[in-house]
Formats: structure tokens, sequence, C-alpha cells
């Protein structure tokens, strides 16, 4: 499709008549985009109603959270960024709908990145210069099944890079496409028939809804990771901004099964994610501690996450005598050497979609247990004791690592179970 440009006409005082803009609302918010979603319609309308009473100015993000959502006046913005979250949504979804060649004699509305304040716009016959979108591109952040494939302008494009990701996501996407080429290139061969690799991820990867890659944020990490690792360098040192390397070494192990299949795939910080996102489609929870999202869907499994007097641990649920898994140190209490981690492939009763859990205590826990799930060597070793029909059923295990010099050894399976 060639995107056709516009003639921004927007603000309260636009020449368009507020009945033509409330007719174009009422058709974006009958569309699928936003139809199936409780939030985004609620905030589109209400900053195009405001802004057509001549509000726009009071568009403000603690405004928007209180009137729109509900919020108390006194909320904290920075603990519940509803609106900043909400509001990239939409942005997304406005790109998506006027995306559609079907759409593109319609008033246009956009709301730009870093205002709340949208604006209005009408199509004109115009240029035709524009840029090809590849659909299948390894990206953070994929249209929802059903989206076309088509072109943009130059312009467009960049609009929708600032609005669509946040920079610690970017951070992640630089560092993630340098490991995916080289795990892809060196380690990834697709036997036939299926491996364990393929039969593990099948629940995930036949899924025609874009992947949900849920990542722990560790805002505390400096400080935590100085407390836990007794002075620990080389643990300190594995946290970057607010990323841990560990955590982006997985989340490239785990996007490798998706590239034969040229998956779709998001990736968002815990804090950023809601109910609704992973409701949408697979999910893959990567941290323990640090994303309450896997503490939460795991809190009903046998083997979970708890802080027991302080000590962060993996326990036995259905052990009789409470049977656990915890950090353990030299003998002077200064160097780790052994941490822990929960790897699980579940169907999840809350939200009702496949979910893959790889969480370790601290990051090399994590960064262990993600070479299960892209090593068959590893993986075979997890299913010696699974029955011959596992690919069907809920599993879930505990793996152990030796942590030398700061880095992980090769995963150990401690135990396993299966369930339907």
């Amino acid at each position: 499709m060639l995107q056709q440009p516009v003639k921004e006409l927007s603000g309260p005082n636009s020449p368009l008549e507020p009945v033509a803009i409330r007719n174009q609302l009422n058709r974006l918010l009958a569309h699928p985009l936003f139809t199936h979603s409780k939030r985004y319609p609620v905030l589109l309308e209400y900053i195009v109603e405001q802004t057509l009473l001549g509000r726009g100015a009071d568009l403000k993000e603690r405004t928007v959270g209180i009137e729109a959502f509900g919020r108390e006046p006194e909320y904290d913005v920075n603990f519940d960024p509803v609106v900043r979250t909400s509001a990239a949504e939409v942005r997304k979804r406005l790109i998506q709908y006027y995306y559609d060649p079907a759409h593109s004699g319609e008033l246009v509305i956009e709301l730009f990145a870093g205002s709340y304040v949208p604006a209005f716009r009408e199509p004109e016959p115009g240029r035709t210069d524009a840029l090809e979108i590849d659909t299948e591109s390894v990206r953070s952040d994929t249209p929802p099944a059903g989206a076309r494939s088509t072109t943009l302008s130059s312009g467009e494009i960049l609009e929708r890079r600032r609005s669509g990701t946040r920079s610690w996501v970017l951070a992640t996407v630089s560092i993630l496409l340098a490991l995916v080429v080289g795990i892809a290139i060196g380690r990834y061969r697709p036997p036939h028939p299926p491996s364990s690799i393929d039969r593990f991820w099948k629940p995930i990867t036949s899924s025609p809804y874009p992947i949900t890659y849920c990542l722990g944020e560790p805002a505390e990490a400096p400080e935590l990771q100085s407390t836990l690792s007794g002075g620990d360098s080389s643990l300190r040192n594995s946290i970057y901004a607010r990323l841990n390397v560990s955590d982006v070494l997985t989340l490239a192990r785990t996007i490798v099964p998706l590239i034969p299949r040229h998956g779709a795939f998001r990736v968002f910080p815990a804090s950023e994610t809601s109910f609704e996102q992973l409701r949408e489609g697979p999910v893959v929870l990567i941290g323990a501690f640090d994303n309450t999202w896997t503490m939460r869907l795991t809190e009903k499994l046998r083997f979970g996450f708890e802080i027991k007097d302080g000590v962060r641990r993996i326990v036995d649920r259905k052990s009789s005598n409470q049977k656990y898994w915890t950090l353990q140190w030299d003998k002077s209490h200064q160097k780790l050497v052994s941490d822990y981690a929960v790897v699980a492939r579940i169907h999840d009763t809350t939200t009702g979609q496949p979910v893959i859990v790889v969480a370790g205590i601290l990051g090399g826990g994590t960064e262990a247990a993600s070479e299960v799930l892209y090593n068959p060597v590893y993986l075979n070793l997890l299913l010696d004791n699974a029955p011959k029909d596992w690919d069907r059923l809920n599993i879930e295990a505990v793996i152990g690592t030796h942590i030398i010099d700061g880095h992980p050894s090769p995963p150990e399976i401690l135990a396993v179970e299966t369930w339907q």
C-alpha cells in the first residue's frame, strides 16, 4: 500500500467538524484493534472528547489517570504507569489501523509520542514515495494477528519506532539481535522428525498470535546484587542499566526456536505488562523475584519461589518436609557457589495461554535454566524420566548450577514433575 500524506488539522480549533471526528472515533472504537481491549478505547475516547471540548491543555498523565481510569488523586504515576502504557498501545493501534488500505480515505486521528493530545487529519492525494516494511523481520513490537503487510512513509516509520519502545527495550534488542544471529547460525539445526526442542516449544510456536516476552526489572539490582553476592563484583557487574545481562542472554536463547517459523514476538518489562496483554497470546516469563508476573503465575505450582526469614529460595510445596533450594556460598560467605532455577511449560488457567517460565533465584540460575530450552542435550536429560506423551502435559523442573568466576556451569536437573 502507498500511504498518502495528510494535511494536519489538529486541536480544538480544527476546521474539521466535531461530528466528523466523532464519527471517525466510533469507527475506530468498533474495530477489533480496540473492541478486544477495555483500557485502550476508554483512553482514546476520553482524550478525543476532551480535545474537542477545548481541554487539550489539561491532558496530563495524572489527570488522565484520575478521570479516565478512576485512580485516586494521590496515586503514584511511577508505580502505576497505566496512562503511559495505554497511550503507547493506543498510538501503536492507531498506526496499525491506518496501515490498512481500506482506511486510506478516512479522517485520521493520531497520538504523537510524548503527548496525550490527539491530532486530527484528513487525507490528501499526494506523494507516492514510501519504504516497504517486512512484517516477518525479527522485532520486539509486532502487530496482532490479522495486521497486513504494508508500506509506510519514512516519517511514519520513524514515528512508529519512537512510540513503540522505551530506551531499555532498545538496549535489549540491540544486544539481542547480535546474540540471535550468532546462536541461530552456529547452534540451531532443526532436525526431522521434530526434536525435543520443537516438541517442547510447539504450544508457543504454533500459536497464530504474537508471543509476549516479559522480563524482570532489577530496579534495585545494584543494591540487591551487592547484598546477595556478599561483595562478589562479578555479580554486581552483570547489571547494565535496568537490564540483567543474564536475562538478555536468556531472551536471545529463547527466541531461537521462533526463527525457523518467523515467529512474531514482543518484549515488555514486567511493570509495563498488563494482564490483558498476557491474555493475547503465548507468554515467556524471564526472571523470578524481579518479575511480579512470574511470582503470580507460579504461586500454585509445585516448585515455586518464596522469601522466608529474608532468604530467597525455591520450595517444593508438595514435599512433606518442605524441601527447598537456596543460594550456596563459600565458607567465608563472600562468593556465590550455587544458584537454582525453575523451568516450566504450562497451560496457565489464569491467562488461558501457554506459558514458559525461565527463572532463577539470581541471574546465574536463569542463564543456566535457559540452556535447557535451546540445547537438546540438557532438555533430553530433563525428559529422561518423563512420560512418553510429555509434550501434551504440563511440565516443571528445578535446575541447579555451580557459579564459577561469576558464570554458571551447565545445568543440573534436580527435580521434575508432569501433570495433565
